[in-house]
């Protein structure tokens, strides 16, 4: 993995050395509206961090790859991820804290974490999951290009009831 450069953002490869900093970021309530969780310590993000510095699942199927993503002023604001699979379809996520939603950081964030894993990681196909409530996300994936999958790809993705899946084939140039 490489830090990856924006025009106004640093994506810096996720290590334990962010544990303190995201434990913070991550401890926003606003963003668990609709799912998940708050870490519940910091040890608890610091195990969690550590296992994945590995970059790979248990058994070397997947690659795992995190980002923090950081202002030029040095803040943590968020994560962005990708599941990479060998078959180059990407599961992707991101959060960032509520004070900096809305200036178009997240858009900025995933698109240049998708451009690094379509040119460095062969990835052709990408997936997200969230919550059909989830409109901001939705409004983002939308103008990143994503699409509702069909429901038989719901299906065999196990996307559960309540949840949309959407998804973006990449154009090989």
């Amino acid at each position: 993995m490489r830090v990856i450069e924006t025009a106004t953002l640093t994506l810096e490869p996720q290590t334990v050395a962010h544990a303190e900093e995201m434990f913070v970021v991550l401890s926003d309530p606003a963003i668990y509206e609709y799912e998940n969780e708050p870490p519940p310590s910091l040890e608890w993000l610091r195990a969690r961090f550590t296992r994945l510095e590995s970059r790979q699942s248990t058994d070397g199927q997947e690659q795992w790859l995190n980002w923090v993503i950081r202002l030029p002023r040095s803040e943590l604001i968020g994560y962005v991820q990708a599941t990479v699979r060998p078959n180059g379809r990407a599961a992707i996520a991101y959060e960032l804290s509520s004070a900096y939603w809305g200036r178009g950081l997240a858009r900025q964030a995933v698109q240049a974490m998708i451009s690094e894993l379509v040119e460095h990681y062969g990835v052709r196909s990408l997936g997200a999951v969230l919550k059909r409530e989830n409109l901001r996300s939705l409004h983002l994936l939308e103008r990143l290009g994503f699409s509702l999958a069909l429901p038989e790809q719901r299906v065999k993705h196990q996307v559960e009831l309540g949840e949309l899946l959407m998804q973006r084939e990449i154009q090989r140039k």
